[in-house]
């Protein structure tokens, strides 16, 4: 069993940053997947970053609409991934979700969700 605990989000004027934190914990697979989705209110859920864990060369892949702006990285030792978000825009507002996918177990779990707002 597998739980992911997100934190860092609030409210942030445009311009401004945040940083988002997802801790896991429990029987995470060696390789897997891992990466930040955001649901804005009457919008599909939509990826926002992701990136590989357990690789020799890891890989990052981004949204269009946050190239630039956001990084996603990620503390092994903590199993813990973040998103560092900058630049912010009103259109960023949303719920932010961590998602974890084990490769080759079928795991697929999702945290809370921790609430981002930029407005002025």
């Amino acid at each position: 069993q597998v739980q992911l605990v997100e934190s860092g989000g609030g409210l942030a004027q445009p311009g401004g940053s945040l940083r988002l934190s997802c801790a896991a914990s429990g029987s995470i697979a060696t390789t897997n997947i891992m990466g930040w989705y955001r649901q804005a209110p009457g919008k599909l859920r939509e990826q926002v970053a992701v990136i590989t864990t357990g690789f020799s060369t890891n890989y990052a892949d981004y949204a269009d609409s946050v190239k630039g702006r956001f990084t996603i990285s990620r503390d092994s030792a903590k199993s813990t991934v973040y998103l560092q978000m900058n630049s912010l825009k009103p259109e960023d507002t949303a719920v932010y979700y961590c998602r974890l996918r084990g490769l080759s177990t079928g795991q697929d779990y999702w945290g809370q969700g921790t609430q981002v707002t930029v407005s002025s």
